[in-house]
This record gives structure tokens, C-alpha cells and sequence, in this order.
């Protein structure tokens, strides 16, 4: 077995949402730059199957190989000769976050070739898709709430030895922000 890349990264975002990022495939293209499209033909589940699309490269056949929901996702792609590795941990961090680890390896006896072929590029894109897949899935959990709330109506209001008067109100009230706990 060869290990061709690893990397890592610490985020604010929990284990649940990385494992809602690569549940849903449609969207990897978003966060890594590798991919042109993936596609998973049945549930987020071991065993399971599906085709991604590298950029500049063939349809390739994958495997989910391990999940386990929170900890582990690892995908085999099945190349001529050789199998293509993405063992993806998390750990959740205390006091919330979590960190993210990928190894990324080849086997089989024509692994040789598909490191020279692919370990450069991979290597090279691993770090920085794993940064754009934790900013993906630190926005997922940020909570965006924009618009308006608009009121208009009249209170009768009279204290003691008052007469009775009308205070009118008409007015919007905006909020747009981010429930992350802190300033964007």
C-alpha cells in the first residue's frame, strides 16, 4: 500500500455536519476541486455505490467501504489494477468542533502507476479541499435569517387621572445576521 497525501483540519463545525457534506454529493463539486460531479446510487450507507467524475478524468466507480456516522467515511474508487483510498476520521473536539483527517492511499499491484499518474494532483488538492469542505460545512451550520416583520395598529392607552388617547404604530423591523454566536 502507498500513502499518497494526508491532511487535516480543525473547524467549528461538529462531526454532523461533515458527514451531511459528503452525504450529499451533488454538492462536492462545491468544495473540492478535483471532482466535476458525483453521484451515490442508493442511501449514505456502507456497502453502498455510486460514480464520480473527476475533472479531466473518466467516470469512476466507488464503494463506501466504512461508516460510521460521526467517526469514519471511507470510499474505495476502483482503478485498473489498483484501489484509491479516502479514509476520512473526525474527532469531536470538547466544547464543540471537531477535527477532520483524511489519508488518502493506493494498492494493488498496478498502485505504482496511478501514484505517478495521480499522486502529484492529489497531493497537491487534498489540504486545500479539505479547507474548502470544513468552510462548507461550518456555513451549513450557520443560520442566515433575513427580512421583514411589518406592524401597524393602534393602543388606547389612558394612566390614572389621564384621559384616554391613541398611540398609532406603523413601522419594519430588518434582522439579517449569522447564529454562529459571534460577528461573521
Amino acid at each position: 500500500m502507498i500513502t499518497i497525501a494526508e491532511a487535516h483540519v480543525s473547524s467549528a463545525a461538529p462531526p454532523a455536519a461533515f458527514f451531511a457534506r459528503w452525504a450529499d454529493m451533488a454538492t462536492w463539486p462545491e468544495w473540492n476541486t478535483d471532482t466535476e460531479w458525483a453521484r451515490l446510487d442508493g442511501p449514505f450507507a456502507a456497502g453502498s455505490t455510486g460514480v464520480l467524475k473527476p475533472k479531466g478524468g473518466p467516470k469512476v466507480k466507488f464503494v463506501i467501504a466504512a461508516l460510521v456516522a460521526g467517526r469514519e467515511f471511507t470510499d474505495v474508487s476502483m482503478l485498473a489494477g489498483a484501489r484509491l483510498t479516502f479514509r476520512h476520521l473526525v474527532e469531536p473536539v470538547p466544547g464543540g468542533g471537531s477535527t477532520v483527517r483524511v489519508t488518502v492511499t493506493l494498492a494493488g499491484p498496478l498502485g505504482w502507476f496511478w501514484n505517478l499518474v495521480l499522486g502529484k494532483g492529489l497531493k497537491a488538492s487534498l489540504q486545500p479541499d479539505l479547507d474548502g469542505l470544513a468552510a462548507a460545512a461550518e456555513a451549513a451550520g450557520t443560520i442566515e435569517a433575513a427580512g421583514s416583520i411589518e406592524a401597524a395598529g393602534s393602543i388606547e392607552a389612558a394612566g390614572p387621572g389621564e384621559a384616554p388617547g391613541t398611540i398609532e404604530a406603523v413601522g419594519t423591523i430588518e434582522a439579517a445576521g449569522t447564529g454562529a454566536g459571534g460577528p461573521a
